[in-house]
């Protein structure tokens, strides 16, 4: 059993690391106008600052627990807050839109195996007694993250340059490192399944492909003909994906869940509120900046 003081330690890491993530999926909305202007593009060219994020959170979550079981629940841990910090770093030296879209893809994955495991070593090392408190206590930092993003972001921008809005990143993911290079506990499975690679690519080039797309069609990048027929790969990917998932035992992402009925109405009601509701901080901070001159 892990030391208390260490158990102890593991929620505040946790409610952390959602700060961190939350915090960085929002903190850039209202200051996307400023780094278009430093950058020399669109503010809706930025858009894809948000979407890469995003994605490669969605792509690379689903093998977070296996890479967890695999190599150990700290060490995955020590190296994705390493390198959240260090694309931080690269987000806030680069000077091209495209080179930033890239290191937000990097920052994507730190925190896409920071936030999963580290809720696999809470749900192992806090007793089930306290564990739905616990779980309420951390996803506070969620909600505080977006909460104080934007303002954040704004506060940046309007008194420094807006690069610091990455490299206040670093040192956060330091201290990170040092608590949990000596707090955290190491857990591990003793068996561990093969790596589902297929389904992974199966999976990730459908989601990655139809984000493609709709950014396309936003874009009017390609004919509506084109656009249907990108749509229809996707979707195939996809199909290929669910029959491969029914006929593995482990596969990288279980569709079965959803047989769930507790499970399926939650999945479903979120993907509408985040439909409705996922870009409005981004339209609104660009109606108000750049369609109504606000600061």
């Amino acid at each position: 059993m892990p030391d208390v003081r260490i158990t102890k330690l593991v929620p505040w890491l946790a409610a952390v690391t959602l700060f961190m993530e939350s915090l960085d999926t929002t903190i850039l909305t209202t200051s996307i106008p400023v780094m278009a202007r430093a950058l020399g593009v669109m503010p809706l060219d930025m858009k894809s600052l948000l979407s890469c994020y995003t994605l490669s959170l969605a792509l690379f979550i689903p093998i977070s627990g296996w890479c967890s079981d695999r190599f150990g629940s700290r060490r995955v841990f020590l190296a994705a807050i390493a390198l959240f910090a260090a694309s931080s770093l690269a987000c806030g030296l680069v000077d091209d839109v495209g080179a930033l879209a890239a290191c937000r893809l990097l920052q994507g994955v730190g925190g896409a195996m920071m936030v999963p495991v580290i809720r696999i070593v809470l749900v192992r090392s806090v007793p089930k007694s306290e564990l739905v408190a616990v779980l309420s206590m951390v996803a506070i930092g969620a909600i505080v993250g977006g909460m104080v993003g934007p303002l954040t972001g704004a506060l940046i921008v309007k008194t420094t340059s807006w690069r610091m809005i990455f490299f206040v990143n670093v040192p956060i993911g330091v201290l990170g490192m040092v608590l949990v290079a000596k707090r955290l506990p190491d857990f591990r499975a003793a068996v561990v399944p093969r790596l589902d690679l297929l389904g992974f690519l199966l999976f990730g080039s459908s989601l990655a492909l139809l984000s493609f797309v709709l950014e396309g069609i936003a874009e009017h990048r390609f004919s509506p003909l084109g656009n249907a027929a990108l749509i229809a790969v996707s979707v195939a990917l996809f199909a290929g994906y669910r029959r491969h998932a029914a006929s593995t035992l482990h596969p990288i992402l279980r569709l079965d869940l959803l047989r769930v009925r507790s499970l399926r109405i939650t999945v479903a009601g979120m993907f509408c509120t985040r439909i409705a509701f996922g870009g409005l901080p981004f339209l609104i901070a660009l109606l108000y900046q750049v369609g109504f001159g606000y600061s």
